[in-house]
């Protein structure tokens, strides 16, 4: 018997999404060591300088969250390729779904995980204040600025955020092709090790210089939304294009 009832789309991704918020809470628990052990590769300070004299000795180190974000967009793209892999898919299959509904609820996660990423990894800068005055000892910690402005927090929350969702499409579209042929395991990573070499070497290291501002060195910040926002939406529209290749169930 034929049933009547008739599944909506967003339904069916709303569905999905909520049981992956659930059943991948474990994604969210790495997220929570790796950021941890940056906090512990931190605590030396992410700079330093010092002078001294016959009779005082000054060392000063500078601390920041740059390594809990490094850490948090590397979880984003490792994260995002995880759950293009076989096991993760075939979830999706305790639903009435099908290619659409399965990417856009991922697409969903990963936006959610980007958000938890980017403001986990920019309040990590209080624990490592807490960290550092209860356990450096013998001296004196001060800070340009302590409290930092509202407007501040909320830029740098929100361009740590776009990071880790960048680093979460790149994931994605490396997954979808991996999963597409085997071959891209191999061929990707020395794809980018070339290029990476010949930028060292000659010439096209103007290329990815300037890709690299284009993308990190943006100084507005509503230019850069902009960037992250469409870079990262041709990333996962061309992982819907070509995940539509692939088996519904393998």
């Amino acid at each position: 018997m034929m049933s009547l009832t008739k599944v909506s789309l967003t339904e069916v991704v709303k569905k999905q999404y909520a049981y992956k918020l659930k059943a991948y809470v474990q994604v969210f628990m790495t997220l929570v060591v790796l950021q941890l052990l940056a906090i512990l590769f931190s605590y030396n300070g992410v700079g330093s300088m010092g002078s001294s004299s016959a009779s005082l000795e000054i060392d000063v180190r500078y601390y920041s969250a740059d390594i809990v974000v490094s850490f948090t967009m590397l979880w984003g793209f490792i994260s995002a390729i995880l759950i293009t892999t076989k096991a993760y898919r075939n979830d999706d299959f305790f639903f009435v779904t099908n290619r659409l509904s399965s990417n856009l609820s991922n697409m969903l996660f990963l936006l959610t995980a980007s958000l938890i990423g980017g403001v986990t990894a920019m309040l990590s800068t209080s624990l490592m204040k807490v960290i550092m005055y209860y356990f450096v000892g013998n001296s004196y910690e001060t800070s340009a600025n302590v409290l930092a402005a509202p407007v501040e927090l909320l830029v740098g929350l929100l361009a740590t955020t776009l990071y880790v969702l960048l680093c979460c499409a790149l994931g994605y579209i490396f997954g979808t092709l991996v999963q597409i042929h085997k071959v891209f395991v191999i061929l990707l990573p020395g794809l980018y090790i070339g290029v990476m070499s010949l930028a060292a070497t000659n010439g096209t290291s103007n290329i990815v210089k300037t890709g690299y501002q284009f993308i990190f060195a943006e100084p507005s910040i509503l230019l850069f939304i902009v960037k992250i926002i469409i870079i990262s939406g041709l990333l996962f529209s061309s992982s819907f294009i070509l995940s539509n290749r692939m088996e519904v169930k393998q």
